[in-house]
């Protein structure tokens, strides 16, 4: 019988098969009413009735079921009492054989019965349901759901679901069905390591429903509007167009010109001097990027010349200056690292706001940074959101004179002692090392904590990390391929060299019986019965070394680094992180410095050059005529000898007063500058200032 005309109403009929009334489309499906036939039933109480199949079109009846099945059904469930509440028409039944368990869907939820939305949609009761396998090595504390963020047991409940693809990947029943929902069979997948086919697979084993139909936002209309926006605005500092700065005429001189490289920036063609759209243009950030300074470059110099002849408009804020020509496409690199780090500041400032005004004070002692940092951090009121103050003391325990440039120097210090500490192995790019007694002592875990309160509070980044385990952090271990060059131990990499360069089976054969005790240790004896399977050989090998030895410590150092959420942007922008992770930052330069200060000064300061002589002394130290280095003058201010991947709170700041001698105030991270009649004087005062604070300190 086909359907024409079917008024569909959200009412308080009750359902013919469960008898409720509840309208949740979450929990039981779409409840639908047909006035023509007095029919009302949710629709998960219809897909999972036992005795009722689609035996008809898409569009005929209910989604595919016939009305008069319909009313079959409801007679037969009509006979059989709920096995939960009692009442009759349970309309379903346990699939597990001998069992006779029946009962309504709603009451079956209630009750934790599983509900397998695929093939036969079978119902399984609560004795009979299937589970998931906990091994009993597995740690059992609580971790974070990685969809709501808060904790979740590592229990065997119905509430909750292990991933199948990650190990330490630990979800709510309800927060991953609200999920499947949303996302649809499409777009649902693991959200640590986007494993779509082993994930789904065990969620709908476990019950969870997951609709076939497009993502709920690939449905929103006008979804991806602002995608289709080109930026349009002059940002040039003195715009010249009087109809504003939004203003875009198309073949004209006020047609927007978007920046080259990054496109979000915008120039009037007028206000940049140029004659044509085809021109190149690069905003000021893109090329402060790519912008070397310390070098003159005369073809510049003639560019800039004749950009302020013409038009009669001189380009105040775009030409390259002449003291720092642009690079070649070598500098392509460094550019791809400084865009990806202004993503990961942007990033780390956002995990800030957690951050709160209470304070935790850590007692350090330089001499023993670990242990006294490892005591901080496991003291009982140390919270990672609450406001870090840290103090040095001395061999006497007397506090030192506090700034508040010491939290800097603490994580500087730290970070530091990492990298050289026996959690990691390596010589430059380190993985984790295999301690047995720092495992022990949940030492892994305190180290991936610390990492991660320095980047939200402002230290540095470890700079350190090899690719490998990088990768095995944010993509999962089992999704990492090692090569050669990722094993730190020279021994083991001289051993796998010989199976794998063996060019004959004889002395493949001869090489494996030489290194017996080394491959039964790592569990990779296997017959040999050509040469070819020494390729397998290694790479087992090459896993066992790299990725299963350690294994352990990768996970007790991933439960550290999701303190604040770090890790879990890690997972959401790996490109970005690795930037900070994997690569130590560039070395400062005179230009940097430069765009890092704000120079706030009066009219009479600039008349006597105060901006320019300090311009001119950064290029002098960078270019070695000076007894300071530009990390010694940013640790003079900031108390760091390094830009911190979140940046710096306050921004640095450059102020010309009426002083005698430079001042460096760290707690507001401004540099006090005197007013100098000759550039001489200036520089001897900085000089002597600097030079003298820095080995004063250092004393």
């Amino acid at each position: 019988m086909r359907v024409t005309a079917l008024q569909l109403i959200h009412s308080n009929s009750t359902c013919v098969l469960c008898g409720w009334t509840d309208n949740c489309p979450e929990k039981y499906g779409e409840k639908k009413t047909y006035v023509e036939y007095n029919l009302t039933v949710h629709y998960y109480c219809l897909l999972m009735s036992s005795g009722i199949w689609q035996r008809g079109e898409e569009d005929e009846g209910v989604d595919g079921f016939l009305i008069t099945d319909i009313r079959k059904e409801v007679n037969r469930a009509a006979k059989l009492k709920c096995n939960i509440c009692k009442k009759k028409g349970a309309s379903i039944g346990c699939v597990a054989p001998k069992c006779k368990r029946s009962y309504h869907f709603p009451c079956g939820l209630r009750k934790e019965c599983i509900f397998q939305f695929m093939e036969d949609f079978r119902s399984y009761c609560w004795e009979h349901k299937p589970v998931q396998i906990f091994p009993d090595k597995e740690s059992r504390g609580p971790s974070q759901c990685t969809i709501c963020l808060d904790l979740v047991e590592h229990l065997p409940l119905y509430s909750v679901l292990k991933s199948p693809c990650c190990k330490n990947a630990w979800f709510h029943r309800e927060c991953l069905q609200y999920q499947a929902l949303s996302a649809g069979i499409f777009f649902f997948r693991c959200t640590v390591c986007n494993n779509k086919d082993k994930f789904q697979e065990e969620m709908l084993r476990m019950g969870i429903h997951i609709p076939e139909k497009d993502a709920s936002w690939e449905l929103e209309e006008n979804a991806y509007q602002d995608l289709l926006q080109c930026y349009q605005h002059c940002d040039i500092r003195r715009c010249l167009c009087k109809e504003g700065r939004d203003y875009n005429e198309p073949d004209s001189k006020w047609e927007i010109k978007r920046c080259q490289s990054c496109g979000s920036r915008g120039t009037h063609l007028a206000c940049s001097s140029m004659k044509s759209w085809e021109q190149n243009w690069e905003c000021v950030e893109c090329r402060s990027i790519f912008a070397k300074s310390g070098k003159y470059s005369k073809q510049k110099k003639r560019s800039l010349a004749t950009s302020e002849k013409t038009d009669g408009t001189t380009c105040l804020l775009e030409e390259p200056s002449p003291k720092y020509p642009r690079q070649s496409p070598g500098s392509q690199h460094s550019f791809l690292l400084q865009t990806q780090r202004r993503e990961v500041s942007s990033i780390l400032k956002e995990l800030k706001q957690q951050i709160n005004t209470k304070t935790t004070r850590l007692n350090i002692n330089t001499e023993n940074i670990w242990n006294t940092a490892l005591k901080g951090f496991r003291q009982r009121n140390f919270r990672p959101t609450n406001t870090i103050e840290v103090k040095f003391t001395n061999c006497k325990n007397r506090l030192k004179t506090d700034t508040s440039g010491s939290k800097h120097l603490f994580f500087q210090l730290l970070m530091g002692h990492l990298q050289n500490s026996s959690l990691f192995e390596g010589s430059s790019a380190k993985n984790l090392s295999l301690d047995s007694q720092a495992l022990k002592e949940n030492l892994y875990f305190e180290a991936g904590k610390m990492i991660a309160v320095s980047l939200v509070h402002g230290g540095p980044s470890p700079g350190f990390f090899s690719k490998i385990l990088f990768n095995c952090l944010v993509y999962g271990p089992e999704n990492v391929k090692p090569n050669l060059e990722d094993v730190a131990d020279t021994d083991v990499v001289q051993t796998i060299k010989k199976i794998k360069y063996a060019n004959s089976l004889s002395s493949l054969q001869s090489t494996i019986h030489e290194c017996y005790d080394f491959l039964a240790a790592a569990g990779c004896l296997r017959p040999i019965t050509a040469l070819c399977d020494k390729n397998m050989l290694v790479n087992d090998l090459l896993t066992h070394h790299v990725i299963k030895r350690i294994i352990s410590p990768l996970e007790s150092f991933r439960q550290g680094l999701k303190t604040l959420g770090v890790l879990e942007k890690m997972e959401m922008h790996p490109v970005a992180f690795s930037s900070i992770f994997c690569h130590k930052p560039e070395r400062l330069s005179a230009e940097t410095l430069c765009d890092l200060f704000t120079i706030h000064c009066s009219s009479g300061v600039k008349e006597v050059g105060g901006a320019d002589f300090w311009i001119g002394y950064l290029q002098d130290v960078e270019s070695g005529e000076s007894v300071v280095t530009l990390e010694d003058i940013l640790y003079f201010v900031t108390g760091s000898f390094s830009i911190p991947p979140i940046g710096f709170d306050p921004e640095p700041t450059i102020k010309f007063l009426h002083v005698g001698y430079p001042i460096g105030n760290r707690l507001l991270n401004c540099l006090e500058l005197p007013i100098t009649k000759t550039y001489e004087s200036f520089k001897n005062k900085m000089e002597f200032t600097i030079r003298n604070t820095l080995r004063v300190e250092r004393e």
